[in-house]
């Protein structure tokens, strides 16, 4: 987006980039010596290189690529109500839960497990009163 705010469709692309201060070809910019033991510059800039105009793209660019990425780790609702339907009806039989007729992916017991598991661990709150939800159900049906 900064790059698209800054882009004057009147120029060119080499010319655009040039403005912003990035590099329209990188092998141009940061050429690989073909002669071993030939160092580049130390700064990897070339004499004569253009001025930049529009330094904030860049620095804006930065800017955004230094912010934490957001964790956004969720499960999906097929798999959640697989979970909490298998739960409902089988407790803990992972065997049972294996021959069950909703079991389409013909997932093994372990398989099963595992799938409780990772319900277990991403939401911790929602699994503990769900179970105490069918604690409760169970005693009012006795």
């Amino acid at each position: 987006s900064h790059i698209r705010n800054a882009w004057d469709p009147s120029k060119s692309v080499a010319q655009n980039l040039a403005e912003m201060g990035l590099s329209e070809d990188p092998n141009k910019t940061l050429p690989i010596p073909k002669v071993p033991g030939v160092e580049v510059e130390s700064n990897g800039q070339r004499p004569g290189k253009k001025i930049v105009r529009k330094p904030y793209v860049v620095n804006e660019m930065e800017y955004e690529a230094s912010l934490p990425e957001k964790k956004s780790n969720t499960l999906s609702r097929d798999l959640i109500d697989y979970v909490r339907y298998m739960i409902q009806n089988h407790g803990e039989n992972y065997k049972e839960m294996a021959r069950d007729e909703k079991n389409y992916y013909q997932d093994t017991p372990k398989q099963i497990k595992r799938k409780i598991n990772v319900y277990k661990n991403f939401y911790p709150e929602e699994y503990k009163d769900f179970i105490a939800s069918l604690k409760t159900e169970k005693m009012d049906v006795q």
